[in-house]
C-alpha cells in the first residue's frame, strides 16, 4: 500500500515493481568486492608477514561485512519500496540505517548501532532526496536534460568575430563575405581571376 504519512515532499516518481533478489545479489556482490579489496590491502600492511591465508583468517570478517551491508542496504531498500508502493528516498533511508548498523554491530555497542546506522541513513536520505548528485542544485523534471544541455552549450559559444579574430580565417572558420574575399586575394597576389576564367564558386 502506498505511504500516506506526512514529512517533506519527496520528488514525484512513477512507481515501478523493484526486483528485491537481483538488486540485493547485485549490490552484495558489488560491496564484498571492494571489501575483499580492502581486506587485501589490509592484509599487506600487517606488521606480519602477508600470507594467503591470513586474507581468510584474519581480514575475511571485513569481506563479509562489506557483503552484508550492500546486500542488507539493497534488500531493504527495494523491499521498503515494493511494499509502500512508493519510490521516495524513505526507502533509501530504511535501507541506509539498517546497513549501517552492520558496522555498528561489529563495535558491540548500541551508540555505534545507532550513530552509524543514523549517519548512513541520513547520507543516503539527501543523496537521493537530491537526485543521487551531490550538488545542493534540484533540476525541473519537465526540462529535457538533452534539449537543457544544448541551450548551455549555444549560449557559450563564442561569436564567430572572436573566433576569427584569434585564429584567422580558413580550416572551417569562415566570416561571411569570406568566398568574395578569397578570390580577391588570389587576384591581388596571384594575378588569377576565378571570376573571369568562370570558375564557380566553392559553395555551390
Amino acid at each position: 500500500m502506498a505511504s500516506h504519512g506526512s514529512g517533506p515532499a519527496m520528488p514525484a516518481r512513477d512507481f515501478e515493481p523493484k526486483d528485491t533478489l537481483a538488486q540485493t545479489f547485485r549490490f552484495g556482490a558489488t560491496t564484498g568486492a571492494f571489501g575483499a579489496i580492502f581486506a587485501g590491502i589490509q592484509n599487506t600492511m600487517t606488521r606480519r608477514n602477508p600470507t594467503f591465508w591470513g586474507f581468510f583468517t584474519r581480514f575475511g570478517g571485513t569481506t563479509v561485512t562489506f557483503a552484508a551491508t550492500g546486500a542488507t542496504y539493497a534488500f531493504v531498500k527495494n523491499f521498503s519500496a515494493n511494499l509502500r508502493e512508493t519510490d521516495d528516498s524513505w526507502n533509501a533511508a530504511y535501507g541506509g540505517f539498517l546497513a549501517g548498523s552492520i558496522q555498528g554491530l561489529r563495535r558491540l555497542s548500541f551508540p555505534a548501532f545507532f550513530g552509524y546506522g543514523s549517519a548512513l541513513a541520513s547520507l543516503l536520505f539527501i543523496f537521493d532526496y537530491t537526485g543521487s548528485r551531490w550538488s545542493v542544485h534540484s533540476r525541473d523534471p519537465d526540462v529535457d536534460e538533452v534539449a537543457r544541455k544544448e541551450m548551455i552549450r549555444k549560449n557559450r559559444r563564442r561569436p564567430i568575430a572572436e573566433t576569427i579574430a584569434e585564429l584567422g580565417e580558413g580550416r572551417g572558420i569562415e566570416a561571411p563575405g569570406f568566398e568574395e574575399r578569397r578570390r580577391q586575394r588570389l587576384k591581388e597576389t596571384y594575378g588569377i581571376d576565378l571570376d573571369a576564367a568562370g570558375v564557380p564558386s566553392s559553395r555551390h
